[in-house]
C-alpha cells in the first residue's frame, strides 16, 4: 500500500516513518501547511493509495496570539488536503484532539458529543474537522490526547529532564485524560488506512491510552519508570496558569473505534516503558 504522509519531524510522523519506511513523507520544505494549495497539489500529483495528515500546529499557548496562522495550518490545510483526496477517491486520515471539547464533567466524551473548544488551538482543530467532513470523501478523523514519545517536546521528556534536576515538582492533578504513545497512534492510522483502502468507511473516532489518569499521577509513573527520586506534589490547575485554558476532562470514549477497526485502547504504561528505555538505555 502506497502512502503519502504529511509531516516528518512530529511525534506521530516520526513513528509512521519507523513503521512504514516506504511511505512518502513530506516535510515543511516539501509541503508547507501554511500553503494549503501546495498541500493539495502534492496529493493531486501523487500515486498513493491513501493520505495521512500527521502534521499540525501543536503550540497550544502560542495559538492564542497567532490564531490566524494556527487556523491555516490546522483548518485550511487539512480541508484542502481532504478535498484533493476526495477528488481522487483516496482515503484521507487526519489527527484531531480532545481540545475540541469543553472539558466539563467527568465522563468520557463520545465522538458525537457536542464540541465547544476553550481556546484558539481547539477552534483551529475543530475547523479542520469540519473541513475534512465537508470535503465529502472517505475520511478518518482520529481524536487523541496527551501524545508522548521519545521525540519532540512532550510531557514525558519534560518530566525526565526536570526529575533529574530537582527534588520535587508541582504537577496539576485535576486534569484527567489518557496519555497516548505516538507509536500506538501511528499503528492505528496505518491499520485504518489499510482497512479503508480495502473498502472500510472511516468517520470521526476517538483513540487514547488507558487507564485514564491525572498529569500528577502520570508524572509519578514516569519518575518510577526512570528510577528517579523526584517527588510529585499535586496542585490544582488554578495554581498553574497558562495563556490557553486547558480542559479538565480529557477522557475519550474509544469504544466505537475498537468496534469499527478492532483496535483496542493502548496501555500507556507499556508505551511509557518503551519510551523511557529508548531515552535512557
Amino acid at each position: 500500500m502506497k502512502l503519502l504522509v504529511f509531516g516528518k519531524t512530529g511525534q506521530v510522523a516520526r513513528e509512521l516513518q519507523r513503521l512504514a519506511p516506504d511511505a512518502v513523507s513530506l516535510g515543511r520544505d516539501e509541503a508547507d501547511l501554511m500553503n494549503p494549495a501546495a498541500c493539495a497539489a502534492a496529493i493531486a500529483g501523487s500515486d498513493a493509495a491513501a493520505v495521512i495528515n500527521a502534521a499540525a500546529w501543536t503550540a497550544v499557548d502560542k495559538a492564542e496570539t497567532e490564531e490566524t496562522s494556527a487556523t491555516t495550518v490546522n483548518g485550511d490545510a487539512p480541508t484542502a488536503m481532504a478535498r484533493a483526496a476526495a477528488a481522487k477517491g483516496l482515503p484521507f486520515l487526519h489527527i484531531s484532539t480532545d481540545y475540541v471539547f469543553d472539558g466539563t464533567g467527568d465522563q468520557p466524551f463520545t465522538p458525537d458529543h457536542p464540541t465547544g473548544p476553550l481556546g484558539a488551538y481547539g477552534r483551529s482543530k475543530l475547523a479542520g474537522e469540519q473541513g475534512v467532513r465537508a470535503a465529502g470523501g472517505n475520511h478518518l478523523i482520529l481524536r487523541t490526547s496527551w501524545v508522548v514519545s521519545a521525540h519532540g517536546a512532550n510531557f514525558v521528556k519534560t518530566m525526565l529532564r526536570l526529575g533529574a534536576e530537582r527534588d520535587s515538582l508541582r504537577v496539576v492533578a485535576d486534569q484527567i485524560g489518557g496519555p497516548t504513545p505516538a507509536s500506538a497512534i501511528a499503528e492505528a492510522l496505518l491499520a485504518g488506512a489499510e482497512a479503508m483502502v480495502a473498502g472500510a468507511r472511516g468517520g470521526t473516532h476517538h483513540f487514547s491510552g488507558q487507564p485514564d489518569t491525572s498529569w500528577a499521577e502520570f508524572a509519578r509513573a514516569i519518575m518510577a519508570e526512570a528510577g528517579l527520586s523526584c517527588r510529585i506534589e499535586d496542585i490544582p490547575t488554578a495554581e498553574y496558569p497558562t495563556p490557553a485554558k486547558r480542559p479538565l476532562n480529557s477522557r475519550l470514549d474509544c469504544s466505537a473505534f475498537t468496534a469499527a477497526f478492532g483496535i483496542p485502547r493502548p496501555d500507556w504504561r507499556k508505551g511509557l516503558s518503551a519510551i523511557v528505555k529508548e531515552l535512557r538505555p
